[in-house]
């Protein structure tokens, strides 16, 4: 049941847990919903895809140390050395680090999500990452929230965040789980309830009794993919069982109790009893596409990941292996494995879950993200993949043609089993999941972490590969702009429609010259040689423009080829960000009927461009069909100014050269 409670919130009146941080962290704004504020970032986080393209910005900001609490850079994406662009880049990250004061968690750590909230992460904090599933970090009571490279290059650069206040929904769970359903489960049901874009402009705060049963990586599981409804971010309370993760994490000394208040408000509330809750997938080709697995048919599979920053915890390892003990992988499946992190791969390996994991057939690959950005194990042509991953977009797993099913850690190991997708419960494996429980002692171990070079590193060397190339900068906005439209795309684009995210992008990640060229490359083979015709273009879009990952190369790499502005019926927020921040106007239809009017190739015009956009109403000329329609779009002052000025990086450059 959802109920909107329509109710204000005055500071007098007892405060939600989301509240009470951003408050805490408050630096300018009215905390009223739909109003920019700004808020204190303490922590940021990195990895290698987007980190590049982060550190390339920060270079630019001429500020010999970063001035956060504390930044990690991750390397946990691009494990493959094929040849020499992805060590490259390695490199020049670890000296980035070395020179700039951060923390490097080097490649074989694990993943950054993962071992951040294990060994970084401290309940009331705000982090920020350069990766769309931060949010998981929230599941020990901070609000860690995803945003593009540049907007985290300025919170190392003490830049504040400015974001739209969100509203603040109660998720309350009542009842237990059922063997065989799994946290999962809980966020499919979510997703199925509030789609892709429900999210938008809300953080999710999860309350109840139903909180008792979920440990820290059940609830990480939850904040993940609240990525995929579109939230700002998600939370869970830091209570008693925080508080035991950070005693096993040895860093009991960083855990403070962090509660909602007793009554405390929200703007809508969500009820989900999970004790009538079913084993749940989520179809091909969207996260929200969700139904039970007792209603989904017999679907033959050809492979089976468990893994991912979602479901790659010591518990979900255990389940797996209790599942599959005594068993072999059906002989048409490929199993193939992948801990969250090195502390969960030690502990596992040390209690014999990988030996029993191994046995089975499974395939143990690296610590790392791995299949579920498409590098390495992408499914066969026509495949058919299950996996505990958090996004199922068309091409994703790197192979454009296969389907890819979502669903949990159980579900994935009795369809290994059976070479079909396959209910947990129906099938009677539930009472050897009884037998799983959390590790006793936890292996602590920060060799792969090197920490912050101490003392003056004015000296320190950036090594940087061919491959390396520096960031391109728009320009100011123009007062008229001419321009025919270069993509016509219906609703729901991603941003690995935009920019694919598999191996062949991610080598490429620091050379937006080279990768630009794949723009839109699956979808649409003659859009880049079409944009670079036409020098200057629009880009028209659907619903929820620009959704998933929050990697900036999807807004960096249109602009780069001439896009200046996008109009759509809505757009993603982190992409829409990131166009702003790059100097792309993101436009909406006021009349979405407009939208079908338009089609690729026409020639549009927008004149006294600076001046509407002051106006937030902008007129645009369709000269190919020979009518004007109506445009809008909601900037604060501030970001207009951004536009104008043709982007963050055009005007950090301009304050330093003053």
């Amino acid at each position: 049941m959802t109920l909107n409670t329509n109710k204000t919130q005055s500071t007098n009146m007892p405060q939600n847990l989301a509240r009470k941080i951003l408050a805490s962290h408050l630096i300018s704004g009215e905390m009223n919903v739909g109003e920019e504020i700004a808020v204190r970032v303490d922590q940021t986080l990195t990895h290698d895809v987007t980190g590049t393209q982060a550190y390339l910005a920060f270079e630019t900001m001429n500020i010999p140390k970063v001035k956060t609490e504390l930044s990690v850079s991750y390397v946990d994406h691009n494990l493959l050395y094929a040849d020499n662009k992805n060590p490259d880049d390695h490199i020049y990250l670890q000296t980035i680090a070395k020179k700039y004061g951060l923390y490097l968690s080097r490649a074989g750590n694990g993943i950054c999500h993962t071992v951040h909230f294990e060994r970084f992460g401290r309940p009331g904090m705000i982090s920020l990452g350069s990766d769309s599933h931060t949010p998981t970090g929230s599941a020990i009571g901070a609000l860690a929230i995803g945003a593009g490279g540049l907007d985290v290059a300025l919170a190392m650069a003490g830049v504040p965040l400015y974001l739209k206040m969100p509203k603040i929904v109660n998720v309350k769970l009542t009842g237990t789980l059922r063997p065989g359903v799994s946290a999962k489960d809980i966020i499919l049901e979510m997703l199925r309830r509030e789609t892709v874009k429900g999210g938008v402009g809300k953080i999710y705060e999860y309350t109840g009794e139903g909180l008792n049963g979920l440990n820290i990586y059940d609830r990480s599981t939850i904040t993940n993919m609240g990525a995929e409804m579109g939230a700002t971010t998600s939370i869970f309370p830091s209570d008693e069982v925080v508080h035991q993760f950070f005693i096993n994490q040895q860093r009991e000394e960083q855990w403070v109790e962090f509660l909602a208040d007793e009554n405390a408000d929200y703007d809508e509330i969500i009820e989900i009893d999970l004790n009538t809750l079913e084993p749940l997938v989520a179809q091909p080709e969207m996260p929200d596409n969700v139904c039970k697995i007792s209603e989904l048919g017999k679907i033959e599979v050809d492979q089976v990941f468990i893994g991912s920053c979602t479901n790659a915890s010591y518990t979900d390892l255990a389940k797996a292996a209790a599942i599959l003990k005594g068993h072999v992988v059906h002989p048409n499946v490929s199993l193939v494995i992948a801990a969250g992190s090195r502390q969960i791969f030690s502990m596992a390996l040390r209690d014999g879950i990988i030996s029993t994991l191994v046995d089975a057939g499974a395939r143990i690959l690296e610590c790392g993200c791995g299949p579920c950005v498409g590098i390495g194990q992408a499914p066969r042509t026509h495949g058919v993949s299950f996996r505990t991953s958090n996004r199922n977009f068309k091409g994703r797993s790197g192979t454009l043609d296969a389907s890819v099913y979502l669903g949990s850690p159980e579900a994935a190991a009795i369809t290994a089993i059976k070479g079909y997708i396959t209910d947990p419960i129906a099938e009677g494996v539930t009472d050897v999941l009884l037998t799983v429980e959390e590790p006793k002692t936890f292996i602590i171990d920060d060799n792969m972490i090197i920490p912050p070079t101490e003392g003056d590193t004015s000296d320190v060397e950036i090594i940087r590969g061919p491959n390396i190339q520096p960031m391109p900068i728009n320009e100011p906005l123009p007062d008229t702009i001419q321009a025919h439209v270069s993509a016509y795309r219906p609703d729901n684009i991603t941003t690995d429609d935009i920019i694919p995210a598999n191996a062949q992008f991610s080598a490429l990640r620091s050379n937006i010259p080279a990768i630009s060229q794949i723009t839109f490359s699956r979808i649409d083979p003659d859009f880049v040689k079409r944009a670079e015709g036409y020098g200057k273009s629009f880009i028209v879009g659907g619903e929820n423009y620009g959704q998933g990952s929050s990697r900036e190369h999807a807004a960096i790499a249109p602009m780069y080829l001439g896009v200046k502005a996008v109009i759509t019926k809505s757009l993603a927020r982190i992409h829409k960000n990131n166009l702003i921040n790059h100097g792309v106007i993101p436009l909406n239809f006021v009349n979405l009927a407009d939208y079908d009017k338009i089609n690729q190739d026409d020639e549009l015009k927008i004149t006294n461009f600076p001046e509407q956009l002051k106006s937030r109403n902008i007129i645009v000329e369709n000269l190919t069909k020979g009518f004007s329609f109506e445009t809008k779009t909601e900037l604060t002052e501030r970001e207009v100014n951004i536009l104008i000025d043709g982007g963050q990086l055009r005007q950090v450059q301009a304050k330093n050269n003053a």
